[in-house]
């Protein structure tokens, strides 16, 4: 082991390995559920060329390799199960590439969306990218693995759907570029008309290759940005009257929540309407057209506008929203998780009354959060749960009602976004077989010594 120790050291330098319980404590962990395991390693590379090198080596030792962005997918997919070395990206850090008139830009494997969101707000205030609600530490490429949502993916899909070009780290420690930049020098598409190879990383949590650059669609800014909650006591109406606000285009976002506290919120299923534009009439016109698409469940007395105090609308307008890393420390202690399927619009009110029902069988604190993918297309929703990690049996009580929830979205038609290993395994579990047969393929085929990531999309 020292011997592995003093070869890592001369590939990135002595101050950026470290095998020190001190420090591979904070790698073993993340603010989720799963019970800790420690890395052997922990090495930061600042050039592709020395992840290269740590790759190659771990696959002559046979070592695990778990690539991390900042740890905050809170369901363990950077927690070392098998040991091993932990790459942690965040020193590379740069924006490498705007191309400003084809509307996307290029970024190291360890950017952040802090990072990205404050250098286009002062280089290039007339473009933005889909930022998600996490930390602003959570980074780009991370986001996209997990296929993230964020404040555009009600208009063009998942984060995943902008990735617009990668550059990856294969298992065997070769760099491969996917999309148009594997011919061009322009990142200006992750597949067509090309094959779309960049599904062979996407969503595999690290277990395929390292991302080491990633290109992004960028998309206007417009100079204004509005919202408005529509309220409803009635979960059965949250699907009809989304199908009806998605049917406008009008509208940039999309959440739907509900939760106990504060008791402004209490009882109800409230729908946040995000809007964007360049002037008065504009965001009058697609005010009122959301408002007219809406006035029949007006007229019908089963919802209504919300008037938004003035103190609370700057904070509806945050991105990334804060008051969602709040919800996490409601119970002191720092736990939360969630079990976060994607799922058809229409299951909205079989998911709204599961996550109380579990809620209240446990004696949790909820809340229940929907994220609307598309035009309607889909859903994120959010079973979740907050602890504290001081108290191990909230934490049980916690686990076991994610267990449940986890069970009934497989079962209600979701598929799990950021699947645990647990999740993993159910989903494999009901898995067409030729599907799952096609998994091992891939995993097989690009990772014969199995040193990625070992334990996620694992197929028996």
């Amino acid at each position: 082991m020292s011997d592995i120790s003093r070869s890592l050291s001369a590939i990135v330098g002595e101050n950026y390995v470290s095998d020190k319980p001190e420090e591979t404590y904070f790698y073993s962990r993340d603010p989720g559920l799963m019970p800790p395991h420690k890395p052997d390693y922990v090495v930061v590379p600042q050039k592709v060329e020395e992840i290269q090198q740590i790759v190659k080596l771990a696959n002559e030792e046979g070592i695990p390799v778990v690539p991390m962005g900042a740890g905050m997918a809170l369901t363990g997919l950077v927690i070392p199960l098998k040991g091993g070395i932990v790459i942690d990206m965040k020193r590379m850090n740069k924006v490498v590439e705007v191309n400003e008139k084809a509307r996307y830009v290029i970024v190291e494997g360890g950017t952040s969306q802090g990072l990205l969101k404050s250098y286009l707000d002062k280089n290039y205030p007339r473009l933005r990218h889909s930022i998600p609600d996490s930390p602003g530490t959570a980074t780009v490429a991370a986001n996209v693995m997990i296929h993230g949502q964020g404040r555009l993916t009600q208009q063009y899909g998942f984060n995943s759907d902008m990735v617009s070009g990668l550059e990856v780290v294969l298992p065997s420690g070769e760099i491969c570029k996917i999309g148009s930049c594997c011919l061009s020098p322009d990142w200006f598409s992750k597949g067509a008309p090309l094959p779309d190879l960049s599904g062979l990383f996407l969503g595999w949590f690290g277990a395929t290759g390292i991302i080491t650059k990633v290109a992004l669609r960028l998309y206007p800014r417009k100079k204004m940005r509005d919202v408005e909650i529509f309220i409803t006591d009635s979960e059965d109406l949250v699907p009809p009257m989304i199908y009806e606000l998605t049917h406008t285009e009008m509208v940039e976002d999309i959440n739907v929540f509900a939760q106990p506290m504060p008791l402004i919120f209490r009882d109800n299923h409230h729908i946040a309407l995000f809007m964007t534009g360049d002037t008065d009439e504009e965001l009058e016109f697609k005010r009122k057209m959301i408002w007219d698409s809406l006035d029949p469940f007006i007229k019908n007395k089963d919802g209504g506008f919300m008037a938004i105090p003035p103190v609370m609308k700057p904070t509806l307008l945050d991105m990334p929203q804060r008051s969602v890393s709040r919800f996490a420390d409601v119970k002191k202690g720092g736990g939360f998780e969630y079990s976060g399927p994607i799922i058809a619009v229409d299951k909205y009110p079989q998911c709204s009354r599961k996550v109380m029902e579990l809620a209240s069988k446990y004696d949790l604190a909820y809340s229940a959060m929907a994220r609307i993918i598309g035009r309607g297309h889909c859903m994120m929703f959010a079973f979740a749960y907050t602890f504290n990690r001081a108290d191990p049996d909230m934490m049980t009580r916690a686990r076991k009602a994610l267990e449940e929830g986890s069970d009934f979205a497989l079962q209600a038609g979701g598929v799990f976004w950021k699947a645990t290993v647990d999740e993993q395994q159910m989903a494999l579990e009901k898995m067409h077989p030729t599907t799952r047969n096609l998994l091992k393929m891939i995993k097989t085929n690009l990772d014969p010594n199995g040193i990625m990531n070992p334990g996620n999309w694992e197929v028996q």
